[in-house]
């Protein structure tokens, strides 16, 4: 009696194998569980290999279809490496992820493919490359502000602070916070560094005639040529004491006249009252405050006054709230401009504060009580709405 042949179906055929080829069991062990022939196993195994590898395999050829369907995997297959290539050549670079998303940049301008098809090829997330798409415009963003602010500080004689260069950015068209500028100022060291000295300037220990107090404090007329205040301050030199008088008018806060000699003398009063008045044309009946110095008190200065019918004003005894404005005035130029100099002699400092002065003070620094204007510029366009006498060499 002849035994009947086993036939087997090629999903048994193939669990038989994944047993040996995957699990690492061996040939006789899985014949011997399974009740199975070497002989037929091992010819699984070659049929599977030559299968694996796109060929025909043994005992039946493939069909046009399975030949298709065999060289789609292989293609798949060597897609599947190229890829795996790719991916190791750029875990070579460092960082990864940022090469990455240069590259797709690079790509996506040059190719109609979108960006996810490039993430999915470069293993990279479509929100991770665009969270670092916007982290990368902020920061060219930060970077063209920090720019733009340290050629405005510069500009400014590394004086201005956080709020005038806020109002100078904004004024130049690039919108930004008070605090962002503070950041980004504390991050570039933009800070500007004062010293103070004192000497002091008003001696009102004499017996010459004192005027009221005119002005009572009252620090905001309504047109120019109004009021006007002056006084007296110091500058070191390497030569010696330098000392400054100037005129301002209250309206505009504009500093009208100006003298500087090596003495406190009435006649430095005098020059700085009679530059304002050549420059300023004043109506009778305008007010100039002062302190009660000597010189202001002098012979010589009240008589410049009583030629041109102008009204003597003088802060009350050892006070400078009477006079705040033009003290002001003397620290912003002292920390804007003195202290950070050292001047060699009486010259250089009479051309640093001068230009100080007639280019900075008057024509382009921010005034925060004028709107953040400069004095020309608020006293141009106030004359656009009202008429203002002013007659001035510039």
């Amino acid at each position: 009696m002849s035994q009947q042949r086993k036939t087997f179906d090629p999903s048994f055929k193939l669990q038989v194998v994944q047993l040996i080829k995957e699990q690492g069991l061996s040939v006789a062990q899985v014949c011997r569980d399974m009740s199975l022939g070497e002989t037929a196993v091992r010819r699984w195994l070659r049929q599977f290999s030559a299968e694996q590898s796109g060929q025909a395999g043994i005992g039946k050829p493939l069909t046009a279809e399975q030949q298709r369907i065999r060289q789609l995997e292989g293609e798949v297959r060597q897609l599947r490496q190229d890829n795996d290539l790719l991916k190791k050549a750029f875990g070579l670079l460092c960082p990864r992820t940022a090469m990455s998303h240069r590259l797709i940049d690079q790509l996506a301008e040059k190719a109609t493919t979108g960006v996810a098809p490039l993430c999915r090829l470069l293993g990279v997330s479509r929100s991770g490359y665009y969270a670092a798409a916007a982290r990368a415009r902020k920061t060219t963003s930060v970077c063209a502000a920090t720019v733009h602010l340290k050629t405005l500080f510069t500009a400014s004689g590394r004086s201005y602070g956080s709020r005038r260069l806020q109002q100078a950015m904004v004024q130049e068209g690039r919108p930004i916070g008070r605090h962002r500028v503070r950041t980004l100022m504390r991050i570039n060291g933009l800070r500007p560094v004062w010293k103070r000295k004192f000497i002091h300037t008003t001696d009102s220990r004499h017996t010459l005639p004192i005027a009221d107090n005119l002005l009572n404090r009252q620090f905001e007329p309504a047109t120019a040529n109004v009021a006007w205040v002056s006084d007296i301050t110091y500058i070191r030199t390497a030569s010696g004491w330098l000392y400054l008088a100037v005129v301002m008018d209250l309206f505009s806060r504009k500093i009208v006249g100006w003298a500087m000699a090596p003495n406190m003398l009435a006649e430095l009063v005098c020059a700085a009252l009679q530059m304002a008045i050549t420059q300023r044309q004043p109506p009778a009946g305008l007010l100039v405050h002062s302190d009660r110095g000597s010189q202001y008190a002098s012979d010589a200065h009240r008589s410049l006054l009583a030629r041109h019918h102008l009204q003597a004003s003088m802060s009350r005894k050892a006070n400078c709230w009477d006079n705040a404005v033009m003290e002001r005035f003397f620290l912003n130029l002292k920390m804007e401009r003195v202290w950070p100099n050292n001047y060699a002699n009486h010259a250089e400092a009479t051309r640093d504060v001068t230009d100080y002065i007639v280019g900075f003070y008057n024509s382009t620094r921010l005034h925060s009580k004028l709107g953040y204007l400069p004095p020309n510029v608020y006293e141009h366009q106030m004359a656009e709405k009202q008429p203002i006498e002013v007659s001035e060499i510039t």
